[in-house]
């Protein structure tokens, strides 16, 4: 096992036994304990060197990756919008806009929160975006709706889409995106175009673009003839004139700013991309029988977005082998469309057959789970009720030990792989 996979990390050995502890919600954990033998290890995002965060952000900002730095960009501006993630995301905003407040009053700013079609952000999730602007700011920010604010019609991509970007990013005369890069289990990579479609697009945009998640080529890792993110390129060059300044920030494992690609939209993303790779991509020499994957805070908001730590443990476990997912889910099942399609049948591949005949959205994550579910068994460690899981064909645990003792009974000699933050690890099999 390559990478940070070694038992002296993630882990304690006892002798012949080894104990993990696995984060739970915002700041509770599960432990779980088995014999070393049956170890394969810990993998989570690779350790990696960063510097003072603030002087990082401040180099990029002061030398882009071409065009003008931030100050010579902004310069002259008269309705400038800034689009931020919302709070299921770990960008580190609020210290972006601290590196920004030395150079530009952010109170001339108007703040546009990418939300594709989640809810608008809580009070506690709009202080961890803007931190100690908030209260400055707050007047000034606006939460994207996608099926009630005014879209503008860009028109269609070449994968078909009907291109609708919120209005107030279209519009303004500089636009500067504050988002972060890492593996994303259909988008190839989080970041960059992404904030702009589905970021703040229609709901019937994102829902035509995230169709094209079913398709084989939209899968983790991959850019080049993916159609998700080829959507998402069009929808950006379709607006004539568009003024964009980036800042694109790849994290460490501990989410702390690790390095910051600023200006041109595409070159700045093509760089992050690299680093996103020396942190998120993990080398593995063999698939396991069983794979433990946290879906950590603020990842863990429901099982919509839980999904994305199932996805990439698909990654690493055999055929017949059992995947563990150990997440809050603090807010419930989240997407409904897509839970109603994997209730409607015991028989994945009758599943992934139905979603074949009509899309809605979230129908893509179903398909993601049913592929997954056709191939091994899914036990879950969340808040939800044993019912809903088990309506869906998840088997319900009460912890992270009873699930993992279930799989073991029934796998004489298996093997065990732990993800701790399986929402952007992505292991690769070498």
């Amino acid at each position: 096992m390559a990478g940070d996979s070694s038992i002296s990390r993630g882990a304690v050995s006892h002798e012949r036994m080894v104990k993990v502890e696995l984060p739970y919600g915002a700041k509770g954990h599960q432990d779980i304990e088995l014999d070393r033998e049956r170890f394969l290890g810990v993998i989570r995002p690779l350790e990696v060197e960063v510097h003072d965060e603030a002087q990082v952000i401040d180099a990029s900002l002061d030398d882009p990756c071409g065009g003008k730095d931030i100050a010579s960009f902004l310069k002259g501006g008269k309705d400038i919008v800034f689009i931020v993630n919302d709070g299921t995301r770990p960008t580190p905003t609020a210290k972006v806009l601290d590196a920004l407040s030395a150079r530009f009053d952010l109170t001339k700013v108007r703040y546009l929160v990418a939300t594709g079609t989640h809810r608008a952000p809580t009070e506690e999730e709009l202080r961890f975006i803007f931190g100690g602007h908030l209260d400055e700011l707050r007047d000034r920010i606006h939460a994207h709706d996608s099926k009630r604010d005014r879209c503008v019609p860009l028109g269609v991509s070449k994968n078909g889409t009907e291109m609708e970007v919120n209005e107030m990013a279209v519009r303004a005369d500089r636009l500067v995106i504050i988002t972060s890069v890492e593996p994303h289990y259909f988008a190839g990579y989080t970041g960059g175009r992404k904030s702009f479609l589905p970021g703040v697009a229609s709901y019937r945009s994102v829902e035509q673009n995230h169709r094209l998640a079913m398709r084989p080529e939209a899968k983790v890792l991959a850019l080049k003839g993916n159609p998700v993110h080829e959507d998402m390129v069009d929808a950006l060059t379709a607006v004539k004139g568009l003024n964009v300044f980036s800042v694109q920030v790849v994290m460490d494992r501990y989410h702390r700013v690790y390095r910051v690609a600023s200006g041109d939209l595409f070159m700045a993303f093509e760089q992050a991309v690299d680093w996103a790779n020396e942190v998120f991509v993990v080398d593995v020499e063999e698939r396991a029988d069983v794979v433990i994957t946290v879906a950590p805070y603020p990842m863990d908001v429901d099982l919509y977005q839980s999904q994305k730590a199932i996805e990439n443990a698909k990654l690493a476990v055999r055929d017949g082998g059992v995947v563990i997912l150990v997440s809050k889910c603090r807010e419930g099942i989240g997407g409904e469309a897509f839970y109603h399609q994997l209730a409607a049948s015991r028989d994945p591949k009758r599943i992934m057959e139905n979603l074949k005949m009509e899309y809605k959205l979230g129908h893509h994550k179903a398909a993601k789970l049913a592929e997954l579910m056709d191939r091994a068994e899914l036990y879950a460690v969340t808040g939800l009720s044993c019912e809903a899981q088990e309506r869906i064909n998840i088997t319900p645990f009460r912890s992270a030990q009873e699930a993992l003792d279930h799989a073991l009974a029934t796998r004489p000699g298996g093997k065990v792989l732990v993800m701790l933050d399986g929402s952007v690890t992505v292991p690769r099999l070498v």
